[in-house]
């Protein structure tokens, strides 16, 4: 057996590309409704997720609960899994948020 990790199948990850991965997640947060306003995206005039675009990443505030001035966790996008992993996230607060209301 060799002693290199299987897992990856000898194929290397393309490249995260934090340019195109922001204009991606931007279109799919418009898509879920919330309004774009410069780096940060609202529901219903509530502040819910601010984006800031690094070198190499992306860092992300998405607010724990509607509120206006919310509690933030914090996150850094630096792949595709990390893109996808946000939106999902993202997605379950929504519906969290309007159950709440």
């Amino acid at each position: 057996m060799a002693d290199h990790d299987d897992t990856d199948f000898g194929f290397a990850p393309p490249p995260f590309k934090p340019e195109e991965a922001l204009v991606q997640i931007r279109r799919a947060l418009r898509d879920l409704k919330l309004a774009e306003r410069g780096n940060a995206y609202e529901l219903r005039g509530k502040r819910v997720l601010e984006l800031a675009p690094a070198a190499d990443s992306i860092a992300v505030k998405i607010a724990r609960k509607l509120a206006l001035t919310p509690e933030w966790d914090r996150q850094a996008v630096s792949s595709a899994a990390a893109q996808r992993k946000l939106i999902d996230e993202v997605k379950k607060r929504l519906a969290r948020w309007e159950q709440e209301d």
